[in-house]
This record gives structure tokens, sequence and C-alpha cells, in this order.
């Protein structure tokens, strides 16, 4: 089988920039090591940038996230025993909308499917070979019989854990990363959420967030150790630490019910550098990593997947290599920006275990700072909507 671009992953990365591809006539097939329902099966982010929804737009895909996802104009940052609006809307003139990943993943797989696009599921052993020379190919084992993919590039959208950053020769690549010293203990329940739009709570037990994915379905977060297991954590304690982390009005009007989803997930920021490799680029979460904090993850896939498809429509359309010649760089100049503001919203809403009470005093600080100043929300505000493409 030959094509011009191979993508390994078909998660919202690799669907995203299939359908890019598509769009602009580049041929492309997807090998995906899990089934469809696996794929479909991760429960991960749930808020959208303009920017995403516009590419969703873009490739015909966006028609549920527009008549189903919540559009919010603004945040609450809980402190102090109060909550405090960030007008996001009237800073930027932009919103984000609320909109589940796991149906980002379906809009694009059903996009894909009424394409006709080809996408190998349970694909085992995928290895990108020859991406530092003239003829990179990818091999596969299916059904017990290996195939080989020739293509003209490689795109690896297989996620942090994936094969493609780790084809990369070691002295090729860079890499940068920070561990959290704690996890987001996380559920999903069917109730409805404590507050039209989402709550970042900063509490001496800890960090909180009240988020949903529809007006039915609520997310929770409280933060935890990273030696906790979910077993650890019925839904009772959930509950009773969520409400022990809110302001009064909040715990008051929160409304409880059994969990559907429940999980541990820690935190981290990484990024590997270079993110183009001869043929092979890598683009979404095998390349980098950030915090949920800043709601971020979703969306530089999906500017990964914008720059990444424009590079290789540039280079087929108009036979000119600048594009992906600058794709690393451009990438990366986003990706850090939004590794900086991930931190810096990790670091003034968590609890420390190393910075004592002096650490809490000036993460209140800055939070009483942030509320007060137009220029700090502003700040805020246009890190959060997102940056521009």
């Amino acid at each position: 089988m030959r094509t011009k671009v191979a993508i390994i992953g078909a998660g919202p990365a690799g669907l995203l920039l299939g359908q890019l591809l598509h769009a602009y006539g580049i041929d492309n097939v997807i090998l995906e090591r899990q089934s469809p329902d696996y794929v479909l099966g991760r429960i991960r982010a749930g808020l959208l940038e303009e920017g995403t929804v516009a590419l969703l737009d873009q490739i015909g895909a966006g028609a549920r996230a527009h008549a189903e996802g919540l559009v919010h104009e603004g945040i609450e940052l809980a402190f102090s025993g109060r909550r405090h609006r960030i007008d996001m809307k009237a800073a930027t003139g932009k919103t984000v909308t609320i909109y589940g990943q796991t149906e980002v993943t379906l809009d694009l797989m059903n996009a894909r499917k009424a394409a006709g696009l080809v996408s190998v599921y349970e694909a085992k052993d995928v290895q990108p070979l020859d991406f530092d020379g003239s003829h990179p190919r990818v091999t596969y084992v299916k059904d017990g019989v290996t195939h080989t993919l020739d293509c003209d590039f490689i795109a690896g959208c297989d996620g942090f854990h994936g094969v493609s950053r780790a084809s990369v020769p070691a002295t090729a690549i860079e890499e940068f990363e920070r561990v959290y010293p704690f996890g987001w203990l996380g559920i999903l329940s069917e109730t409805p959420p404590v507050s039209h739009e989402l709550i970042y709570s900063n509490h001496a037990r800890g960090f909180a967030l009240c988020t949903m994915r529809s007006m039915k379905r609520s997310r929770y977060y409280v933060q935890c150790s990273l030696d906790d297991h979910v077993d650890q954590w019925p839904d009772d304690r959930f509950w009773d630490e969520l409400k022990s982390r809110l302001d009064q009005e909040a715990a008051d009007s929160l409304v409880t019910g059994p969990s559907i989803e429940k999980s541990i997930a820690p935190l981290r920021s990484f990024v590997a550098e270079p993110m183009r490799f001869g043929k092979l680029f890598l683009c979404g979460d095998a390349a980098h990593i950030v915090p949920p904090t800043g709601a971020k993850g979703l969306n530089l896939a999906a500017s990964d997947a914008h720059y990444l498809s424009s590079a290789l429509r540039e280079f087929y359309d108009e036979k000119s290599s600048a594009g992906i010649d600058a794709y690393s760089t451009k990438a990366l100049a986003r990706v850090w920006k939004a590794v900086r503001f991930s931190w810096w919203m990790t670091s003034m809403l968590h609890k420390f275990p190393d910075t004592g009470t002096i650490g809490a005093r000036i993460q209140l600080a800055e939070l009483d700072y942030v509320t007060q100043s137009q220029a700090a929300m502003t700040s805020l505000s246009e890190n959060y909507v997102g940056l521009p493409f």
C-alpha cells in the first residue's frame, strides 16, 4: 500500500490532520494500534478554543459541536471563600466551547468514514522506518500478517507513549519535563453542573475544579496524592472532599450522584524538540504534554495539525518546502506559550508540598491581583481563549 502521508495514531490530532489533508487533496492513511471503541472510551479534555472549532468547521465536522456544545464567556476563580468572575469575552472578544474530546473524536471518525478514507485499527507493532531518507515507510502487523505502507511523509500523532517519538535517535531530540507532585482525581456524573461556568478553586486542602460536559453531565476534579488509588475514593468521600474545597454557596447547591467514570491523572509538563526529523513529524501529545489546568492539550494538538497540514499543502501545491522546514519552529512557539500558561495556572491554584505557608500567601496575593487588575485579567483571558494560530 502507498499513500502520501502515513498518520500514526487515531486520536484527535491524527484524525483532524487526516481530514485537513483530505480537504487539501492529500491522500493519507491512519494506523491505530487500538480499536475504535477503545479510542472512543478515553475520557479526556472538554474545552475547545475558537480556533479549534473553526478547524472543525473547515472540514465539515463542527455541526454537532455548535448544536450541543456550551459556549462560555468567562470562568470563576474561587479563593478565600469567595468566587471572582473573569469575563473573557469582554477582555478579548472571544469565547470557549465546552464539548468533550470523546465527542470531537467521534465527529472526526464519522467525517473520515463519510469521506471513504482508510483507517487501519488494531494495527500491531507499528514501526516508522527510513524517515531520514528519501523513501520513508511504516510497517505494521494486522491479523498476523505484516504489511508495509510506503509514503512521502510520516505524521506521529500517537501520544506521549507512542512509537513515533521513541523511534527518533536520542541524540537527535531534546526533552524538557517537569512532573508535578500531585494528580487530579476526576469523576463524571449524570448531575447538573454546580455553576454555568467553570470554577477553579484554590483551597488550603488542595485544588478543585468544577466543569461539565453538558447541562446534565458534570465533570469534577480534586487535587490528590500521586500515591492515591481510585478504590480509596468512594463517591461519598469524593463529594465530601469537593464540597470542603468550594465556597459555601457552591457547596450548598452541588448536586451529587453516582459516578459513571472515575480516574486519577498525574500532572506533567513535557516538550520534545524539534518536532521534525527528516520525513517524520511529531504532532500533539507525541511532542508535548501540559497540565490540564489551562485546558490546552487538545487545542495544541489542533494547532499542530493546522500548521502541519498547511505546510504539506504548500509542499504539494506550490512545490515549496518552506512550510515543512518551518513547522517545528512555528508549532513550538505556540506550544511553549501554552506550557508557560498551564504551568502558571497550575502554580497559582494547587497546594504544593514544598512551598509552605509563604507559598500559599503568595498564591492568594497572585489571585487577588489577577481578579482586581484589568491588565492581569486580560492576560489570563488571552491565553485561556487561545492565542492566534
